[in-house]
């Protein structure tokens, strides 16, 4: 089972524009779509797609909006109560695929809601091959708590390998705790993976746009030596990279037209995790993760593709010296 927790989801309102955005204009959405999103969520939405089974863990009021959503979703869930409201993060599509995002600012956790949040995790973990902590802390946690929870799932559950994908401060306290408290697996993009290793993420992404993958592949592989086991750095429309103790992977992306990128790095941590999972090689499962962040982006708004929508025939996965 992939078990995924989302400490600060949210109501992923999307809005789409028949004609590029203009800063101070009045703009008509041709398309207006809620869906209940959140890093983890999202993870948890393409693997059940996939027929594979999962559970999100998520904090919610029991009366939240958010929870309509899941519901009408039909995604197995599991929601720890809390007395504040899920945050509304709402993004602008263009015709060209351009998305602008504003993220709303989410509830403040209290001590007894993150006791209650890590006490469903550890026991969900007992069942599960793979832990998700995915996304932006909350507001009244420590930016240090996903390294608790890596802790408390090896304390409880030694046999879940663990995944985590932020950013920010919370990636930063992950890299100064990884003696005590590497996860397993990392799905950076370029701009996280600077931040983890002190680089210049932006120029990570540039290098790989024009396919020079060196300035990742070194990044990562330093994160590897440090304790990290799998590094998946998402690269946008450059594909992704994999650098494991064993070697060093890049994958191109199949032909595809970007409508929406939200999303996109969720389906591909999902795509990599349900390959692996399956047994499958570190390269397969970094084509699966391609293929599948490539279908999420093909759609509008916040979607995930099913297995047969995904074009692995088409991403191309090279070794690395």
């Amino acid at each position: 089972m992939i078990l995924t927790l989302t400490p600060n989801p949210s109501i992923d309102a999307t809005l789409v524009l028949s004609e590029p955005l203009t800063s101070g204009d009045v703009h008509r959405a041709s398309e207006v779509t809620q869906v209940a999103g959140g890093k983890g969520v999202n993870v948890t939405h393409a693997v059940h797609l996939a027929g594979e089974q999962t559970l999100a863990l998520f904090p919610s009021h029991d009366s939240d909006s958010f929870l309509n959503l899941i519901h009408a979703a039909g995604l197995p869930s599991s929601a720890t109560a809390m007395d504040g409201s899920i945050r509304v993060n709402t993004t602008i599509t263009e015709p060209d695929g351009t998305t602008t995002k504003v993220n709303g600012p989410g509830p403040v956790l209290s001590d007894a809601d993150a006791q209650a949040i890590t006490s469903t995790l550890t026991a969900r973990a007992l069942a599960a091959d793979w832990v998700v902590l995915a996304g932006s802390l909350p507001r009244g946690v420590d930016t240090d708590w996903y390294c608790e929870l890596i802790s408390a799932v090896r304390a409880a559950a030694p046999q879940a390998r663990i995944a985590v994908d932020t950013s920010d401060a919370p990636m930063l306290a992950i890299g100064k705790n990884l003696e005590s408290s590497a996860p397993d697996l990392i799905k950076p993009n370029g701009l996280e993976l600077g931040q983890l290793t002190g680089t210049d993420g932006r120029e990570l992404e540039a290098q790989a746009a024009r396919g020079d993958y060196s300035g990742v592949v070194s990044a990562a592989r330093d994160v590897v030596k440090r304790g990290i086991a799998e590094v998946l750095v998402t690269l946008g429309g450059a594909g992704a990279v994999l650098v494991t103790a064993e070697g060093a992977w890049a994958a191109t992306p199949p032909p595809a037209t970007v409508k929406s990128t939200v999303g996109a790095g969720d389906a591909a941590l999902a795509g990599y995790l349900l390959g692996r999972t399956a047994g499958k090689s570190p390269a397969a499962s970094l084509a699966r993760s391609v293929a599948y962040g490539t279908a999420a982006a093909s759609k509008q708004g916040t979607q995930f593709p099913r297995p047969e929508e995904i074009d692995i025939a088409h991403t191309t996965v090279n070794s690395l010296a």
